[in-house]
Parts: structure tokens; sequence; C-alpha cells
């Protein structure tokens, strides 16, 4: 990380950056020197609690911006005159996206629509990045997915992905735009909300080491991602933008384990066995789901210089150790 360099000159809008890698990207790139602005729905009514656990709100500008309304799209995009925007909004969590399929989609595809309008009819050139998903590649039969590998999403959630991916990509050929998709594979840390898997694991072990009687409910357990860092992996996203020419990008760690892995290693941190804590609830299963999720970030580690130093059980433990 060049976080001695300094880039003082350079200003910086993060959409969405309130979630968990809108606030450790907001962090990285003070550190760098940016003048960083962030989004939200609403600016004045948000509680930014992962910037304020950060210590980091005083440092940002925060403006209200609803991304499907391209009028205050427009209207963001001029107050903050940005050298680089990221594009990290939208509904974020595959699970919900089966419940609420429409605002996921609107959030994220037609969000992203409006970004690159916005980037299209500004007077100067703007450096874009795009949150993408591993996600979007769906179901591979366990060969790890590069750059090359088509994409066939199995949630709405990686529907609007894949749609924003390919509207990026036609930005970027029509009109000559330095835009370009980061697509990041699962990525954790102690500001994940408590509806994500992870997050919901390490807080009941937490609570049942600590007497609870609760029983964790789960899904699947013999799902795999590649699980990584969030931390590390915004700083994938800022050298994207720093390169001679835009390109996509596959982030990940290359290293897949299962959710039972996961949970096991997680009450081991305890002193637990988790089969005596862990349900499996039938009524947590999704429509569909992918089995396997794995990643070749080979082309990250070549032209980026950019490798995970963090995945799978050590995500696990790190992330029970931040709660103790």
């Amino acid at each position: 990380m060049t976080s001695t360099e300094n880039f003082g000159s350079r200003t910086a809008l993060i959409c969405g950056v309130s979630g968990q890698d809108g606030s450790y990207l907001a962090e990285l790139l003070l550190k760098k020197g940016y003048k960083v602005f962030g989004t939200s729905r609403d600016a004045q009514g948000s509680s930014f609690s992962n910037l304020h656990t950060l210590r980091l709100r005083s440092d940002i500008e925060c403006l209200s911006m609803v991304p499907e309304d391209f009028r205050s799209v427009l209207v963001a995009l001029r107050k903050s005159n940005p050298d680089e925007i990221y594009y990290l909004a939208g509904q974020s969590s595959v699970g919900l996206s089966f419940d609420q399929p429409a605002e996921t989609i609107q959030s994220i595809t037609l969000g992203m629509l409006n970004i690159l309008e916005g980037c299209r009819m500004l007077d100067h050139d703007i450096r874009l990045y795009h949150a993408g998903s591993g996600e979007c590649f769906g179901d591979t039969g366990g060969i790890p997915a590069n750059e090359s590998t088509p994409f066939h999403p199995m949630s709405p959630y990686a529907v609007a992905k894949s749609s924003a991916y390919w509207l990026v990509n036609n930005y970027r050929d029509a009109y000559n735009l330095f835009a370009c998709t980061g697509v990041l594979f699962n990525h954790e840390s102690p500001l994940r909300p408590e509806r994500f898997v992870t997050q919901k694991i390490v807080r009941s072990v937490k609570r049942i080491a600590e007497g609870s009687r609760e029983k964790l409910r789960l899904g699947r357990l013999d799902i795999a991602r590649d699980w990584g860092w969030a931390p590390e992996y915004v700083e994938a996203m800022w050298l994207m933008l720093q390169q001679d020419k835009p390109q996509d990008f596959v982030i990940a760690t290359g290293s897949t384990i299962t959710l039972e892995e996961f949970v096991a290693v997680a009450f081991e941190q305890a002193g637990l066995d988790w089969r005596d804590h862990v349900l499996q609830d039938p009524n947590l299963f999704r429509p569909t789901d992918l089995g396997v999720g794995r990643a070749d970030p080979a082309s990250a580690l070549q032209k980026l210089g950019w490798r995970a130093s963090i995945s799978g059980v050590d995500v696990a433990r790190k992330m029970f150790q931040a709660l103790v």
C-alpha cells in the first residue's frame, strides 16, 4: 500500500460511503491525501456509524444522492467535481435480493447507468470504478473464474451486477470513458452488518460463549466461497483507477473454503464445538444458490501488483477477535 504518497490535488466521490467498502476506501484515500466526498440517500439523517467507528466522519463531506434519480446524481457530481468516482452504492445482500428484486436491480443497474451518463455529460475526464461481484459467474462447477469466464447469474443481485458490468463496458467502448469493474468475490470485516452470514456467525458465537442458550440457525453448510478481508480489497479498487488504461479485474484470494469450515473455526476461537450449537434450517435455503465460488486472481497480481494476504479461516478468526 502506497499510503505515504500524496494525492492532495485529487478529489474522490465514494457513492455508498457508509457501507463496509465505502468506509475502508475513504480511510485509504484520506491517508493518501485525497479530498473525499461521500454519498448517502439522506446525508442529514444517516448515522454513518462505520465512518464514526473508523473516526473518519469529520474528514468527509457527505452529500445526499439517490442513485435512481438522475438529477440527484448530476447535482452530487457537480458539487463534488471529482477526479475519481467509486460506485459502491446499491442493495448489497444476495439473500435480500430475492425478497426485493426490483429495488436491487434499480439501485444497482439504474444507479450505475445514471453515474455513467453523468460522467459523459461533465466537461472533464473522470475515472470511474464500479463494484462488480463474483456472484455474476454463478456456479462454475469448481473451475476458478477469471476475467474471461462467462457470466451465469443465479440471483436478482447477480443479474443486477451483471447488467451494470455490461453498461460499464458499453460506455467505455462507446464514449471512451475511463470506467472499469472490479469483480470482487466475498470480502468481510468487522463492519459487516449482521444480515451477512459471516457476521451473523461470529456474533452468535460470541453470545453463546458468554452464556446464551441460543442455537445458530443457518441454511446450507456445504456451500463454498472465496472469503477475503475487505480492508485489503479497497486497495485493489484504487489501483485499478491508477492504470494507464481501464481494465476489469477479478479480485479474490484464490482460496475457497466451505461455510462449515468457517463456522467450525469461528466456534474454535471460543473453545466450542460448532456441532453442539448449530441447526440447519431449510427455511433459510435460497431459491437458487451457487455451490462453489472459486476465483483466479492472477491478472490482478500480474498487472496491479495486488495480492490478498488474508483468506478463508483467517477471516473467520479476525472477525471473531474483533468482537472480544
